[in-house]
């Protein structure tokens, strides 16, 4: 019930859910106004020929970083309930029969129920705006990976923003918090910048920044057809400096990141926070 009433406050306040999406309509904004047309008119200068495949590409690029920021913004949006508790329904809840524990649970489950809804909806625009644009529609095993790739992504931004927003006291600065996160999201998973046109010591962030592998994730998935026809013929080492310069993998000297290295660093990234989560909160009970 705890669960259900959190998702339930967070869909009924408009400017809630609107807010939570609004980092991912400003990517795709970009994107459709200059965005776009300037990165598909910088690859095209770098390959020398156009192609019906560069728009689909470039899309696919874009969208799936626009994926991997809906759910830390969701995530973070559903956080705004426990925030508003702790200022007034929360004190209630702390003189009935309902352990901090099983509360603390509801704020957890019930942001990232709403993260998974919110991100699953962007990832389906996504798709349907890349097929538009040309992509070749997902198979039944790329859905599944996409599917499980939400859930991780979710779960992971789940428990950071979790652990960033237990030390937050005040609706205040939880707007504060908010507009930090949402302006830089974007740069920090070389969304708006390719990855490898930044300089070393920001690269490195990126790469350490788990959000920027669930980014990686999605790009693997939904840029691999439209660049495996784009890059046919040419050397492998094209591709994969083409996939390195825009965050599709990450290199760690001469070691790669491909999928499975990114959902290891995931998982081990959301245990980590959770368990952070956990301890904070047991502090600020004592």
């Amino acid at each position: 019930m705890l669960i259900k009433r959190n998702i339930l406050l967070f869909f009924r306040d408009r400017a809630s859910v609107f807010f939570s999406l609004l980092g991912a309509l400003l990517i795709l904004m970009l994107y459709v106004l200059f965005l776009g047309d300037m990165l598909e008119a910088g690859l095209r200068a770098g390959l020398g020929f156009d192609s019906p495949y560069i728009r689909p590409a470039m899309a696919s690029i874009i969208l799936a970083g626009m994926v991997a920021v809906t759910s830390v913004t969701s995530s973070l949006g559903a956080m705004e309930i426990r925030v508003a508790d702790q200022e007034g329904a929360g004190r209630d809840f702390l003189t009935s029969p309902i352990s901090r524990g099983k509360l603390t649970r509801s704020y957890m489950l019930g942001s990232a129920v709403i993260g998974l809804i919110m991100t699953l909806l962007i990832l389906a625009l996504s798709v349907a705006y890349i097929t538009a644009m040309g992509g070749a529609f997902p198979g039944i095993t790329d859905w599944a990976l996409l599917v499980v790739t939400v859930i991780l992504c979710v779960l992971c931004a789940n428990a950071m923003m979790f652990f960033v927003t237990a030390f937050v006291k005040s609706a205040a600065a939880f707007a504060s918090l908010s507009a930090v996160i949402g302006a830089l999201i974007g740069f920090i998973m070389g969304i708006y910048i390719p990855i490898g046109t930044l300089p070393d010591a920001v690269q490195w962030i990126v790469r350490l920044f788990p959000m920027s592998h669930a980014a990686s994730m999605f790009r693997q998935i939904l840029s691999d057809a439209p660049l495996q026809t784009l890059f046919t013929g040419a050397p492998p080492e094209v591709l994969g400096e083409f996939q390195e310069l825009y965050g599709i993998v990450f290199h760690y000297g001469d070691f790669v990141s491909g999928f499975w290295f990114s959902t290891a660093f995931l998982a081990v990234t959301t245990v980590m926070f959770y368990a952070l989560s956990v301890v904070v909160v047991r502090r600020q009970r004592g």
